[in-house]
């Protein structure tokens, strides 16, 4: 810890967001095993600490390096929690290692959340934030980083967090056939109205987030109030004079989420929907 403090210190705004944000209203569909969410398995924060890329540069691995002499390709995140999904073995789970040498992929081994010392819940000491990426691999309570020819073989990239068809299930499903899930897509959500199924005519406040893995950032969230006919550009709330764009800008926020907000004037029942369109679709 003493020597990761002695170097420079990057505040990176981020948004985290488990892969199963949402799980319940997939469930609605299809009914689909995991935690229950709703729309709030998600946060954004600004979190402080030294980037990866000056971590490893100091066991001799440069920036932008794909592949080390060694045949290093990953990155591999190991967590002092243990669980029972690695059978009493500690969580891990990595990204590749040009990723984590990229300076623009902003990835932290983060000691601050907000201005302060991470609490424990949160992953004190010391945590990895990887923006843009499913939140199973901003790894919490770390204990050892590893330089790996494979990903990792720990449960939560082999076999959960994987994209698959419809027409797979729990009896059919082969996972070695799908890659691990990295950067979560383009969310959109009402949070106003979360719940609510009967409102007086009259004017509504609609509002909710939105946000784009990948560093790819909100162009704009669009509303409609007649089920998709017509839309309305709603307002984003944010910082004064920061982008929230894909920019490679140290004042852009393109890791964070956008809260959005509009007032609209409803008088019959109808079906209100949201968009957004993040910076690379326009």
């Amino acid at each position: 810890m003493e020597d990761i403090r002695t170097l420079p210190k990057y505040n990176v705004t981020a948004t985290l967001q488990c892969a199963g944000n949402r799980r319940t209203a997939m469930s609605k569909t299809k009914t689909v095993k995991g935690v229950g969410w709703g729309v709030s398995a998600i946060g954004n924060a600004v979190w402080g600490g030294s980037k990866l890329t000056d971590v490893l540069e100091l066991v001799g691995i440069p920036k932008l390096t794909s592949t080390t002499k060694f045949g290093g390709k990953y990155v591999e995140f190991v967590s002092i929690d243990q669980c029972k999904e690695e059978n009493g073995g500690p969580y891990k789970a990595s990204i590749t290692l040009s990723q984590a040498t990229n300076p623009e992929a902003d990835v932290l081994l983060a000691y601050e959340m907000n201005g302060e010392p991470l609490n424990r819940d949160h992953g004190f000491p010391l945590r990895v934030v990887v923006p843009g990426v499913i939140g199973a691999r901003s790894v919490k309570w770390l204990e050892a980083i590893n330089i790996i020819a494979e990903e990792c073989q720990g449960f939560f990239v082999k076999k959960d967090y994987k994209m698959f068809p419809p027409s797979v299930n729990w009896e059919n499903i082969d996972w070695s056939s799908r890659r691990p899930q990295m950067d979560f897509p383009v969310q959109c959500v009402i949070c106003s109205l979360e719940d609510i199924t009967t409102i007086t005519p009259g004017k509504v406040k609609i509002g909710g987030y939105a946000a784009s893995g990948g560093g790819r950032g909100i162009e704009r969230v669009d509303v409609s109030v007649d089920g998709g006919k017509t839309w309305i550009d709603a307002s984003r709330c944010q910082k004064s004079g920061t982008p929230y764009t894909a920019d490679d800008d140290d004042n852009s926020d393109k890791w964070a989420w956008v809260l959005f907000e509009v007032t609209v004037d409803i008088q019959q029942s109808t079906e209100i929907i949201a968009k957004a369109v993040p910076h690379d679709e326009k």
